[in-house]
């Protein structure tokens, strides 16, 4: 995990600008806010990196539920630029005790979750002062569904901490480090970070870590070539504790960054490897075969924890500097995961922050995707790195609530957690929102499908900063035909909802929300949400009676069985419930208590409406529910 930079003079003109944030009460996200990147990073069209915003290195690919996770160091965290000459200070590791956490369905468009505050005194554990590298697991516990992320603790032990969801909330069970000078078998690995796991499909796991320095009581040669610095070590059934002692794993000029997946029943374990110097038995030319500094190397094995030297196979990945030029080295660190098929390789490269100064850069890295392919035999196609990165998976679905935080493309935006739940994700998950929005900056999504009759209206909740503020839906580029315009209309500091229609939003587009207004900050942006030509809105609701601890209850269940976000209201005998939101095809349940010992029979009614092209869309539905006595 570890940064080997080249330092560059350069600076382009660069504006930078820190939102404010607010500290958390719960470990459920981020607590600070992504640095302003004022210039496009991610240039429309390509695919790499996989954030303009912000930074995040060590990516690890984790899939859920027909998603895919990325888990990335915080290299943002410690992002300062000076504001005239636009270059930060060189990054420190030391500073960095969360890690950054996006999501997405097509590999192309990425929803920014924010950041996990792991570690430091208000992190989930605080007995631990940094979190690098992180690696993610799920497993069944008990009979219970939990997530595990693993994370470096500096270079001297690595730890977990337990999630509920991908998202959270998170939780430590333990006190102390996982991995550290008292695992057995790991007392001559210099850095014992860099943890990566791997769920077996028999239910076994396993947990990879090690790097930095070999021995010093080996022959130079062998300290040069087989450092023998990585290490594999059986979890237990918890995940959260290790059985057994740790195996050697002999890959070649090893240096850190060790990850597994398996393909059929073959293992693959990639690694970095290491640039030669004193602590590898100084300057030397690798055994034949063997990865050069600063590459990917990669083994083959038909046993988790057997890695011989041997099984060493060649080269995975060259280093970035091959692809992306000058400010672009130093070593790297990868992970390999299957989605729909297909498997994928992350690694990183400072590609945004050479964008920022010209070809200088300071150390912050951006997470890459390039597609993995294999030959006939099993051995990997060696990856070529590039801007354009992988095939987008599908087309992006507008007709329904998501978050405006899903970025493909950006220029001149952050993202900033706010109190209020995830309106696509959940209340109990982490809500960013845009911010820092000003005049003539954008953000835009690929490939969105409109299909042959098009979108007719669109909607966004957003909370105006001052009047005059709007947002130009334009199709194809972010000057690009108009669409439509919402205009941000409301009292400054509430949100707020506002619709527009919308002409020849039809077939598949680009699609780019262009922020124009007068100066300073316009408004934040929660959400988006288009609505189909001809969408109406259509709701149901089921009532029953039922008793708890001795307490009449009358339940409702309520479902949006539309295309549009509905607000709704729930009247019963014995009060009133409302619901700002209930997504596209989502349900909300609601619970009435009685006071009382019985309730007699009765009805629930509810009333909703929504945003639809040209104007708004009510409904109303009533479900009677039979009466109950509770002796």
């Amino acid at each position: 995990m570890v940064g080997v930079t080249l330092a560059g003079m350069v600076a382009a003109s660069f504006t930078v600008t820190t939102a404010s944030y607010a500290a958390e009460d719960e470990h459920t996200g981020d607590a600070r806010s992504a640095r302003t990147v004022e210039v496009v990073g991610k240039l429309p069209g390509d695919h790499n990196p996989l954030m303009g915003h912000k930074f995040g290195a060590d990516g690890f690919g984790f899939v859920d539920d027909g998603r895919v996770y990325m888990y990335l160091t915080n290299d943002t965290q410690g992002y300062a630029p000076d504001p005239e000459t636009g270059i930060s200070p060189q990054i420190n590791y030391g500073d960095i005790d969360q890690i950054t956490l996006i999501s997405s369905t097509d590999l192309v468009n990425w929803t920014d979750h924010g950041e996990i505050p792991v570690a430091g005194p208000d992190g989930v554990a605080p007995f631990t002062n940094n979190s690098w590298a992180p690696g993610m697991a799920k497993q069944t516990v008990d009979g219970e569904e939990k997530y595990f992320l693993y994370y470096a603790n500096g270079g001297g032990s690595s730890n977990v901490i337990t999630g509920e969801s991908p998202l959270g909330p998170w939780t430590s069970e333990r006190t102390s480090t996982l991995i550290d000078g008292r695992t057995p078998g790991a007392d001559e690995v210099a850095w014992k970070f860099d943890p990566a796991p791997l769920v077996d499909e028999d239910g076994e796991a396993y947990l990879y870590f090690g790097g930095g320095p070999a021995a010093t009581d080996m022959p130079d040669e062998e300290r040069f070539n087989n450092p023998k610095n990585i290490r594999v070590i059986e979890l237990g059934d918890d995940m959260v504790s290790t059985t057994g002692t740790a195996a050697v794993v002999d890959a070649p000029v090893a240096f850190e960054a060790a990850q597994v997946f398996r393909r059929g029943d073959m293992y693959y374990l990639s690694y970095s490897s290491h640039f030669g110097g004193p602590d590898f038995g100084g300057s030397q030319i690798p055994a034949p075969g063997y990865p050069g500094g600063g590459q990917i190397g990669y083994m083959m094995s038909d046993d988790p924890m057997s890695w011989p030297k041997e099984s060493y196979a060649g080269v995975m990945f060259p280093n970035q500097s091959e692809f992306f030029g000058t400010g672009t080295g130093g070593n790297n660190h990868q992970s390999v995961f299957e989605y729909e098929g297909r498997y994928y390789f992350s690694y990183h490269a400072p590609t945004l922050n050479k964008r920022i100064n010209g070809d200088s850069a300071q150390g912050y890295r951006s997470a890459h995707l390039q597609e993995l392919r294999f030959a006939d035999d099993g051995a990997v196609e060696q990856v070529v790195g590039d801007y354009a990165g992988v095939d987008q998976v599908r087309d992006f679905d507008p007709y329904r609530q998501f978050e405006a935080e899903t970025l493909g493309w950006t220029k001149g935006i952050a993202t900033e957690r706010i109190a209020d739940g995830s309106a696509e994700f959940g209340g109990s998950a982490p809500n960013l929102v845009v911010t820092d929005v000003q005049d003539g900056d954008w953000t835009g999504l690929s490939s969105v499908a409109f299909g042959e009759d098009g979108a007719a209206a669109v909607t966004a909740r957003a909370m105006p900063q001052q009047a005059g503020g709007a947002i130009e839906v334009r199709l194809d580029a972010p000057d690009g035909p108009l669409a439509g315009t919402i205009e941000i209309d409301g009292p400054a500091g509430e949100w707020t909802e506002a619709t527009a229609s919308l002409e020849d939003a039809v077939g598949t587009h680009d699609v780019f929300f262009r922020y124009v207004g007068p100066s300073g900050e316009l408004f934040d942006v929660d959400t988006i949400e288009f609505a189909a030509e001809g969408a109406s809105l259509e709701v149901s609701v089921t009532a029953a009676a039922r008793c708890v601890a001795g307490t009449a209850v009358v339940t409702a269940r309520v479902a949006n069985d539309s295309d549009l976000v509905a607000a709704v209201t729930v009247e019963s005998p014995f009060g009133t419930q409302a619901a700002a939101a209930i997504g596209p095809g989502s349900t909300a349940s609601y619970a009435f208590r009685t006071r009382a010992g019985e309730a007699a029979a009765g009805e629930i009614a509810i009333g909703a409406s929504a945003a639809a092209p040209g104007g708004s869309a009510t409904a109303s539905a009533i479900a009677p529910y039979d009466g109950i006595a509770c002796g």
